[in-house]
């Protein structure tokens, strides 16, 4: 919805002003876009025992657009540009107003998270019923005979149909993994995963309060994560040092900052590892997804590393932080040889052997 902190919290995340945060709806129009670097402490660790001339952390791309408002799938409040801008991420963050400020309007005049989020879910199903409405009556007109494709594209497209307009998101049905192909093409806004962000005031950024249980009690049931944050708070610690920053943590109780928690529970959503290379030119983090093989973490460097992929040299993360360097590792018999059908471990320090 709009005026519940998103742009604020843009900002924070990308220590950047390109996003205006105004109190009035539609301040943001056209979609800001941000690349933000995620908090890794073993990068840290890596950088202190190899001692590279540069260290490059892995990124997310957050997209920062305007609040959507009912009527948004029908075109009110430009909501057929802000759907579009929805469709092409991966995942979705909602931040919540869970706080009350007399100072900062709400569109529907009072503060009820539950309904804001409902409203939100509604007009993203109805975007989404649309969209599978019209692949429907595509292939309703295109089976002939017993094309099993165009049959099993049918079927699909009617089970997610229904459930939708029993007011369930997609993301919830139920389904074969292969299943999903058929409806890839239409990048559905309720398939995405959703973390609820939480925006409270100052003195709720510790324990929440009882706008957020109730967001709770209704994440709980969708199987989806809820994260408490003050984007009032989040604005002033970027503004500081790191000691400074710290200190302030913990005059509130808190001990990692909303904006790093954000970030990592948004890799956790994605459901993303890293895996590392560490050498003396650099140590770098690597994004995959869950479940890579080595031969395709190879090609996250260069594709000419997955075509010509020999093997993988393998240190586990503890092992290297124990014994100090890979060349510890390798006398100590802790660096692993594994080929390509090895599934690539969160953290894992990889040397790759290839084919040019």
């Amino acid at each position: 919805m709009p005026n519940v902190g998103k742009s604020t919290l843009f900002n924070t995340l990308t220590k950047a002003i390109n996003a205006q945060a105004a109190n009035f709806p539609f301040c943001t129009i056209e979609p800001n876009i941000g690349v933000i670097t995620v908090p890794d402490y073993r990068l840290k660790k890596l950088e202190e025992l190899v001692q590279p001339q540069k260290v490059l952390p892995t990124t997310v791309e957050l997209v920062d657009i305007a609040g959507l408002v009912k009527g948004a799938s029908k075109g009110e409040g430009l909501g057929n540009q802000f759907l579009g801008n929805i469709r092409g991420v991966d995942a979705i963050v909602h931040v919540v107003r869970c706080f009350v400020d007399e100072n900062v309007v709400h569109v529907d005049g009072s503060i009820d998270p539950v309904r804001d989020k409902e409203v939100i879910d509604i007009e993203l199903q109805l975007k989404d019923l649309e969209s599978i409405e019209k692949k429907l009556d595509k292939s309703k007109k295109a089976a002939k005979g017993n094309d099993k494709e165009i049959l099993k594209t049918i079927d699909v497209l009617e089970r997610f149909k229904s459930h939708i307009e029993q007011g369930l998101s997609a993301r919830s049905l139920i389904i074969e993994e292969d299943d999903l192909k058929f409806v890839e093409d239409l990048s559905l806004l309720t398939l995405k995963p959703v973390l609820y962000a939480c925006n409270v005031s100052e003195e709720d950024a510790k324990s929440g309060n009882a706008y957020v249980e109730k967001i709770r009690a209704i994440a709980d049931a969708e199987g989806a994560e809820v994260l408490v944050i003050s984007a009032k708070i989040e604005s002033e610690i970027v503004l500081l040092d790191p000691d400074e920053q710290q200190m302030f943590l913990e005059d509130l109780g808190l001990t990692e900052s909303g904006m790093d928690r954000l970030i990592t529970a948004s890799y956790k959503l994605l459901a993303l590892d890293t895996y590392f290379t560490a050498g003396v030119k650099e140590v770098r983090a690597w994004t995959i997804h869950k479940g890579t093989k080595a031969p395709q973490a190879a090609g996250v460097i260069h594709s000419d590393f997955e075509k010509g992929f020999i093997r993988a040299e393998v240190i586990a993360y503890a092992d290297f932080v124990e014994l100090g360097s890979e060349a510890a590792c390798r006398d100590k018999g802790k660096l692993r040889v594994e080929g390509k059908e090895y599934i690539v471990k969160d953290g894992d320090i990889l040397h790759f052997r290839f084919n040019v």
